[in-house]
């Protein structure tokens, strides 16, 4: 039987493939790391974009699920982020994080207090709707899905005093996951309906824009050996704060898949200017643990 290796990544992320034996497969489930990691909303995917995976190593018989947390060091910022996520049957996912966003010495600066922090909370669901990412390589078609994501931050005063509109919101997706076995690649793309003004955690919507726009999110990674992939995202951002400008992020990473449950992502992450400091650039780690 033809064996196969999928390495799908945090902070990015990766599924690929490679040759392995028929004991790579779980029972009933499926093959290693093709759950995906959870992405900074709580979501399977890469560590930054959204994918159209499903978390959790179930099959359509079965349950599955994963706990995630995630630190990413700023020269002017600390962001931290844990969650979890079950997928029912390979075709629904529910996930939950929770989003700190702790301003260090900085938020002396901004005016707020040394150590103020920003929390959020994010709700989400996907859905499944067309094909397989791992399974079926001999059709081109991607496998696609779609999914909400709600989100609550704690601090609406400030919020408005910095320009949000409002302070939780509902984001909206669709995404496209294919993975090509034979060059172990994996490509990913997602358009994302948003309000939200770094992920919500400075609310939604603002003095500038307060309607819905389209972003895109892309990921490319290539798996090097059986454990260790590497790869790119980027993720593009609406700018709604008039004075607090919002760039692009993008990162590099680096994935290793430690066993068939556990798996660790490190990159460098660049997300450009936030709350205007600029050259927020820095590393960003993710652990995860599923079944």
């Amino acid at each position: 039987m033809r064996a196969l290796s999928a390495a799908l990544l945090g902070a990015s992320l990766v599924v690929g493939a490679h040759a392995a034996q028929a004991d790579e497969l779980r029972p009933g489930g499926k093959l290693l790391l093709t759950q995906g990691v959870s992405n900074v909303e709580g979501a399977a995917g890469g560590g930054i974009a959204s994918w159209a995976l499903i978390s959790g190593y179930e099959t359509r018989d079965g349950i599955g699920g994963n706990l995630h947390a995630t630190y990413v060091n700023l020269p002017d910022y600390e962001f931290r982020a844990v969650g979890g996520a079950v997928g029912f049957r390979d075709r629904v996912e529910l996930s939950y994080t929770r989003q700190d966003f702790d301003t260090g010495a900085t938020g002396a600066k901004l005016g707020l207090g040394s150590g103020f922090t920003f929390h959020q909370d994010v709700v989400g669901a996907k859905l499944r709707v067309l094909g397989d990412a791992v399974y079926n390589q001999d059709s081109w078609v991607p496998q696609v899905a779609v999914g909400a994501q709600y989100k609550k931050a704690d601090r609406g005063a400030v919020i408005g005093l910095l320009g949000g509109k409002h302070d939780s919101g509902v984001d909206w997706y669709v995404a496209a996951t294919k993975v090509l076995l034979d060059q172990s690649l994996v490509l990913s793309g997602a358009v994302r309906a948003t309000k939200a003004n770094q992920t919500g955690l400075l609310g939604f919507g603002g003095n500038k824009h307060d309607g819905y726009q389209a972003e895109f999110e892309g990921s490319a990674a290539l798996l090097l050996t059986r454990k260790i992939a590497v790869g790119v995202e980027y993720r593009t951002k609406p700018d709604n704060l008039a004075g607090l400008k919002e760039n692009n992020w993008a990162d590099a990473f680096v994935a290793y898949a430690i066993n068939k449950t556990v798996s660790v992502t490190a990159a460098y992450v660049d997300l450009g200017e936030i709350a205007t400091f600029k050259g927020q650039r820095g590393v960003y780690l993710s652990l995860q643990a599923g079944f």
